[in-house]
């Protein structure tokens, strides 16, 4: 389980002395007990995901060397090692050539629906989108 791994990182940053890679390790864990406690629980791969992926926008908001930008992009490399494997721009547009033609009157929004739920977490859903519209042309 990935909460279990994560508090078995934490204890040996803390005992390494690593203090980012702890801070890092903390951040997530404490999105995984918010989590516990939301209306819908998530999958922790999700919260993983989602966290990961706010992080990653969030670097736009400072500028080249900024103290909070240096900082995240950090704990962003922290967290690499968790996220599930990526999926190639390839395989995407494998997948939405498939669907495309599975589709009777393929559009944008029936292609979406149909291949979000595969490339969830897995690739960039905005890159996505610019593919669907390419193959749909």
């Amino acid at each position: 389980m990935l909460s279990e791994k994560i508090n078995e990182d934490l204890k040996n940053a803390m005992k390494q002395g690593d203090k980012e890679r702890l801070n890092a390790l903390r951040n997530l864990k404490a999105r995984f007990i918010e989590n516990k406690t939301a209306a819908k629980v998530l999958p922790e791969q999700d919260v993983l995901v989602s966290y990961y992926k706010k992080l990653k926008d969030s670097i736009n908001n400072f500028p080249e060397g900024h103290a909070l930008r240096l900082s995240t992009e950090k704990e962003l490399k922290f967290l690499d090692p968790y996220m599930p494997a990526q999926m190639t721009e390839i395989e995407v547009r494998t997948i939405i050539q498939t669907i495309v033609g599975k589709l009777e009157k393929p559009n944008m929004g029936a292609v979406m629906k149909e291949l979000s739920p595969q490339i969830k977490g897995l690739f960039d859903g905005k890159r996505a989108n610019d593919l669907v519209k390419e193959i749909l042309g």
